[in-house]
């Protein structure tokens, strides 16, 4: 037992050694850490000068609208019976789209037609009733009345016939007077009569006309050649009519030119002066990443607009579009480009330090110096926000520290 003892005592003295050894080798290594000087640079604060191109730009955001785009609308009513087309299709100028159910429509040409054969037929009624009374009018049978009743009363004053046949001959001819006045009265009336059948045949006509061109509307062709962008209703539709409806009448389809696009979008008015007609742009899309299009200003608001106190310019920037890989509604960045240069050096912007007169420099590995870095005065050139153009200062070997 008092071997055991003397083990377990052994063991113990072993124990507080390692831990005394311990607790001395942490409180070196801290004091050698606390009086070292700090002079390496984590890598990963660390950049190198390295020589490319560089551009200033103003960025418009906007959708890629297709240079000319029309909205295809019916101007008959119906509803759809054949759809020629689908969405990615191309047609050319008189195409058939799409074509409207022709049975109404047809009725409707048949009744119209009918209704200007009536109208027509009143109409040479009307001329013949007139015709008439103007024969009327004319009192073609007075000369023989005027002559018959003049005779008689000779023959009277000879006593040659009694009196009643005298009075049956002066009768007739004041009904012959009667007659003819009445005519006359008349043919004002039957005048207007023609005037109105005139109206009717000429409404009917029109109604009839109308019809036929609703008919012909029924089948809807394209107006250009172009891409169908969109195609907004199937078999069976109804669809109304854009001469009743005007711009509220069903779209059929939506076509465009999609061989030259372009990007409508804003830019600040701090900006806008530094824009002109013709200038070079660089398009971005997300679904090309890594490809940029080329364009030019085409287009650029005289009036701006303002919004929660900022005033922007409506900027159109027009792009070749020859093989469609732009698409309609895709959202793009045209960088518009305000100046731009090659072949020069470049550093992150966030190596530069600016001191309070805005004189600028960069921090230089130097295991010499204090912190291991040492400041240098450079100048530099134009900016895009990420990189800067060094003008001198340093050379395309040297490293740069990032703050």
């Amino acid at each position: 037992m008092a071997n055991n003892h003397s083990k377990r005592r052994s063991n113990g003295r072993w124990f507080l050694v390692i831990i005394i050894l311990l607790v001395m080798a942490g409180a070196s290594w801290a004091l050698f850490k606390a009086i070292r000087p700090i002079n390496q640079i984590d890598p990963s604060k660390l950049a190198s000068v390295e020589r490319g191109s560089i551009a200033r730009s103003v960025v418009a955001t906007g959708k890629i609208q297709p240079l000319t785009k029309v909205e295809v609308k019916s101007k008959a009513s119906g509803i759809v019976k054949q759809l020629f087309v689908h969405y990615g299709d191309r047609v050319k100028p008189d195409q058939i789209l799409a074509e409207l159910d022709k049975e109404e429509l047809q009725a409707r040409v048949r009744e119209a037609r009918a209704n200007l054969q009536a109208a027509q037929a009143s109409q040479e009624a009307a001329q013949g009733a007139f015709a008439r009374n103007q024969a009327e009018a004319a009192g073609p049978d007075l000369p023989f009345l005027k002559a018959a009743m003049e005779r008689s009363r000779r023959m009277y004053d000879e006593g040659l016939i009694a009196k009643s046949v005298l009075e049956d001959d002066e009768k007739a001819y004041q009904l012959g007077l009667n007659k003819q006045t009445a005519s006359i009265r008349d043919l004002v009336v039957k005048r207007a009569e023609i005037l109105r059948a005139k109206a009717q045949v000429a409404q009917a006509q029109a109604v009839l006309e109308r019809a036929e061109e609703d008919l012909r509307h029924s089948t809807i062709t394209s107006s250009m050649e172009a891409l169908v962008l969109s195609r907004n209703v199937e078999v069976g539709d109804a669809v109304s009519s854009i001469l009743v409806l005007g711009s509220q009448a069903t779209l059929i389809m939506t076509l465009g030119d999609v061989s030259d696009v372009y990007v409508l979008g804003k830019v600040d008015e701090a900006d806008v002066a530094k824009i002109y007609i013709g200038q070079l742009a660089r398009i971005t899309v997300e679904s090309f990443k890594g490809k940029k299009f080329e364009g030019k200003v085409t287009k650029i608001s005289p009036l701006g607009v303002e919004k929660d106190n900022v005033t922007t310019f409506e900027v159109r920037v027009s792009i070749r579009n020859p093989g469609g890989e732009l698409k309609a509604n895709m959202t793009a960045n045209a960088e518009i480009i305000l100046e731009e240069k090659h072949d020069v050096l470049l550093i992150p912007e966030t190596a530069v330090l600016y001191d309070k007169d805005r004189n600028t420099s960069v921090e230089i590995p130097d295991a010499k110096a204090a912190k291991g870095r040492r400041v240098q005065m450079v100048k530099l050139g134009i900016s895009n926000g990420v990189k800067t153009e060094v003008v001198t200062g340093i050379t395309v070997s040297d490293k740069v520290v990032l703050q």
